[in-house]
């Protein structure tokens, strides 16, 4: 079981103590972690993260392509499967990142935002 975690901070519950989460919502909160956070960016694990952030700086051709690999490469130590991703442009350069997932039979999906 881990805490559930929202804007950075552990949700309550109501008794005083925090949301646990527990099989695939815990498995999904760990994948949003890594792709959420920056590679490189934890001096205690510099492999942990993504590198979705360097997408501003692609050619839109190649965004899917990119976008495909990092979440591949942020979750490999993961049982999770990246099986597809959706981009959205927003507005002042922002991008909303949709990461299709499959662990065992189940398939989810999660967006993250750039």
């Amino acid at each position: 079981m881990m805490p559930q975690l929202r804007k950075g901070d552990y949700v309550p519950n109501t008794r005083g103590g925090f949301v646990r989460l527990e099989d695939m919502d815990a498995l999904l909160m760990r994948a949003l972690y890594r792709l959420q956070c920056r590679r490189g960016a934890l001096p205690y694990r510099p492999e942990l993260g993504s590198r979705l952030w360097e997408l501003r700086n692609a050619k839109p051709s190649a965004r899917r392509g990119l976008a495909l690999a990092y979440c591949a490469e942020a979750l490999r130590e993961m049982p999770l499967t990246v099986t597809d991703v959706q981009l959205t442009e927003q507005g002042g350069g922002a991008i909303a990142l949709r990461v299709q997932l499959k662990y065992q039979q189940k398939t989810v999906w999660t967006e993250v935002q750039i």
